[in-house]
């Protein structure tokens, strides 16, 4: 059964929201605008850089894919001392450099903008 202070407290203390698609091309390109980067490394960043804000493996791996057939990011392997396999690593490519600052400028509007903001709570 759920009590009156279970509610503020999800108020307090929302859940994190989920990218889609979308967001998740746009966080891309602005990460790989500063540097190569991999599946792990992409999704921690988010939850260190925006706290608020998660990735699936599912919808990132999407929006990888997305990025890669419409030829804005190269994928290759690079071997990391110490570990087994192979990085896949990303790289953004020089053809997509302007969309990528556009659609990155997007992504940092949305992230500074949207209202995932604690709420006031008459003083709890």
């Amino acid at each position: 059964m759920t009590t009156l202070e279970q509610i503020y407290q999800f108020f307090k203390s929302p859940p994190p929201f989920y990218l889609n698609k979308e967001l998740a091309v746009c966080y891309v390109l602005s990460v790989l605008q500063q540097h190569d980067s991999y599946g792990t490394e992409l999704i921690n960043l988010l939850e260190t850089e925006y706290p608020s804000y998660r990735l699936s493996d599912t919808v990132l791996y999407s929006a990888l894919k997305f990025l890669e057939d419409s030829e804005a990011v190269t994928g290759y392997w690079k071997k990391v001392t110490g570990r087994g396999r192979p990085r896949r690593m990303y790289q953004l490519t020089t053809d997509w450099r302007d969309k990528a600052s556009e659609l990155s400028g997007l992504w940092k509007a949305y992230s500074r903008n949207v209202t995932h903001k604690q709420p006031v709570l008459n003083g709890r």
